[in-house]
């Protein structure tokens, strides 16, 4: 397998840091960091070129937060500064990373993504029906994915790929950020880092790779930690399970959620946010709540002056892209002529 060394000084160039700035501000010019950093923008970049040149770089202080949508998370959220940074290391690695992927993992790749993903299902979905009577589906997803990467064994894993030394401290640096200095091997990645989203796939590519190659296992679709597999043979698939529970107990530390499961596919694929069946989709009812309850706390807002009416219709835009990759036309109507907002003092307004 080959690997690549000589990368750092790519990574550190000038005009790599610049691309990384624009990257990194987009869809947040306005920021008060970003604003601060873009004042005063050539000298930034030159001080973290420099920092980078002399190995002087260290991590900044993260930014913690709770959200609580789907499920409770914690979030880290870095200074403008690193997040440079880690677009900066990602423009150099994450391509000779992706050429080695497979074709079905969805999760932050470029012409990827749910809808592809979703895509990909209900096209296996028909496929299984055309090719079995009573086709089933595994659904299974990861248990604490991201808090539970071991560093030790994803350093294991990028080395197969780079060999650069310096570019290797770089990502160590990034690491130990996050890392418990009182665990003799430490786990987790940061969500929120950009790099977490590209050491996460990393990790589990070598799940992919098994699935695909020595378990030889056709219909497979992962985005992120979790993944389906369809088939034909129920007790094929519990097979497959154990071998899935095997594999990453041993090679990655990893267990497999309580919630996995087998069922009939013609219950629906519960799947990026859409129930699938061959020949039709569903958006989730946890998805169609959290659009309600979402729009219930924007009338509050709205009608207090405490948010724009664009900044809504930013928000309802990008739901109303995903809602329009189901059968949602009945929901979108109801939910429209429900939703009004309007102003305790002033114009109305209706989305």
């Amino acid at each position: 397998m080959r690997t690549y060394d000589n990368l750092y000084p790519q990574i550190y160039d000038f005009g790599n840091l610049y691309e990384a700035y624009l990257k990194a501000r987009r869809g947040h010019r306005y920021d008060p960091d970003v604003l601060v950093f873009s004042s005063n923008r050539e000298s930034e970049l030159i001080e973290l070129q420099n920092e980078l040149i002399w190995k002087t770089y260290q991590t900044g202080q993260y930014r913690r937060f709770y959200v609580h949508d789907p499920k409770t998370r914690l979030v880290a959220a870095l200074p403008f500064r690193d997040r440079v940074l880690h677009h900066a290391l990602c423009n150099v690695i994450e391509p000779l990373f992706e050429r080695k992927y497979i074709y079905d993992s969805y999760a932050c790749r470029i012409g990827k993504g749910t809808h592809a993903g979703a895509d990909r299902v209900t096209e296996f979905l028909k496929k299984a029906a055309r090719k079995w009577p009573k086709p089933y589906c595994l659904k299974a997803d990861i248990s604490k994915y991201f808090p539970s990467v071991r560093h030790s064994t994803l350093l294991g894993i990028i080395k197969r790929t780079i060999a650069c030394e310096d570019t290797l401290w770089l990502i160590q640096e990034i690491l130990s950020s996050w890392a418990d200095t009182a665990e003799p091997d430490p786990r987790g990645l940061p969500i929120g880092n950009l790099t977490s989203q590209l050491f996460a796939n990393v990790y589990l590519d070598q799940l992919d790779h098994f699935i695909k190659e020595e378990l030889q296992v056709p219909y497979y679709v992962r985005y992120m930690d979790d993944f389906v597999i369809i088939s034909g043979d129920k007790k094929e698939l519990w097979r497959l399970k154990q071998e899935i529970e095997d594999f990453l107990d041993a090679r990655l530390s990893l267990k497999l959620n309580d919630k996995t499961g087998i069922f009939p596919v013609s219950h629906g694929v519960d799947f990026l946010g859409y129930r699938i069946w061959k020949d039709h989709r569903l958006l989730r009812k946890r998805s169609t709540k959290r659009i309600k309850r979402a729009l219930k706390h924007f009338q509050k807002l709205y009608s207090q002056g405490k948010i724009d009416f664009e900044k809504i219709n930013t928000t309802v835009q990008s739901w109303l892209g995903h809602t329009k990759h189901a059968n949602s036309f009945n929901f979108r109507k109801k939910l429209f002529d429900t939703f009004s907002f309007i102003r305790g003092r002033g114009d109305d307004h209706e989305t």
